[in-house]
């Protein structure tokens, strides 16, 4: 039997503030009233609550005895097991002189996500690159060979983890027809997409893995905007997480308690309504691979 999933660090550090939150409000104090009861500053309570730093052992117990948790209650053990969850190191702190930290932040946001949701417009979802295709495709957006080597080595560990879970995430991806048509990495091996094509209809036939394809006889919709993914956790004290990439492989935004994350839902719901099914979405990538070989 394999370990217990842990949804990791970051997801463990939002669950943390989410439940330090609920305990001041029903405590019914005002941070501002509680960091003056503990001789902190205000700022150190809202980077608390707020998940920019992580809490020590007796700064979280010292929380809890305020509100009014008493010495004994299994409350204490469970937080103070988050806490010291919260802060480990994911593997991706590995690579934090290399990589910028809003990606490194989402890695560890999708490391505990149980529905993955995202819509390509021209590239390959980076869970489903190859290697081959992923350095053909990096290579395009970075200054040297030994920054797109280190890229390259994050999304294929990036792919292990996720996919390598004891109960691995739901993964759905919309992409347009553009990822499937353009021949990435053609000019070094006109073998490239049609091998990456392949890996994609392997992936399909994973039970948590889906592909749909917008083809262009639907025209102009709201994916060409740029790419977008929204995470789902199995914890209801987590919120829904967007990431917007709109203009390349290091642009990200990360979207945290927003209601934008409402119109992405149903955004990436309306582009579903104009992809093909899946099954047609298959026979259809393998049309591709024919028209390639």
């Amino acid at each position: 039997m394999g370990m217990p999933f842990s949804p990791g660090p970051v997801v463990q550090r939002a669950i943390l503030t989410s439940e330090l939150q609920r305990l001041r409000q029903a405590n019914g104090s005002t941070q501002e009233q509680v960091a003056g009861a503990l001789d902190w500053s205000t700022s150190k309570l809202i980077r608390i609550e707020g998940g920019t730093v992580g809490v020590s052992t007796t700064d979280l117990h010292a929380l809890l005895r305020f509100y009014g948790i008493q010495d004994g209650d299994p409350q204490i053990a469970r937080l103070t097991e988050i806490a010291r969850d919260a802060r480990q190191r994911g593997w991706w702190t590995l690579y934090k002189n290399e990589v910028r930290p809003d990606y490194l932040k989402y890695i560890g946001y999708e490391a505990g996500a149980s529905i993955i949701r995202s819509f390509q417009p021209l590239l390959v979802p980076g869970l489903l690159q190859t290697e081959e295709y992923a350095n053909a495709v990096t290579i395009e957006f970075v200054s040297s060979q030994s920054q797109c080597d280190v890229v390259v080595e994050v999304r294929m560990r990036r792919q292990e983890e996720v996919f390598g879970r004891g109960d691995p995430p739901q993964v759905s991806m919309v992409m347009d027809e553009a990822v499937l048509r353009r021949r990435v990495g053609g000019q070094v091996d006109p073998g490239i997409m049609p091998r990456q094509l392949r890996h994609i209809l392997d992936m399909i036939d994973k039970p948590h893995v889906s592909v749909e394809v917008i083809p262009f006889s639907k025209g102009a919709h709201f994916g060409m905007r740029g790419e977008f993914t929204v995470l789902e956790f199995g914890d209801p004290r987590v919120d829904d997480v967007l990431y917007l990439e709109p203009t390349g492989v290091t642009d990200l935004t990360i979207v945290e308690w927003d209601p934008r994350i409402t119109d992405y839902r149903a955004a990436y719901e309306n582009l579903r309504q104009l992809a093909m099914p899946p099954e047609a979405a298959s026979a259809f990538i393998e049309e591709v691979i024919d028209s390639m070989t």
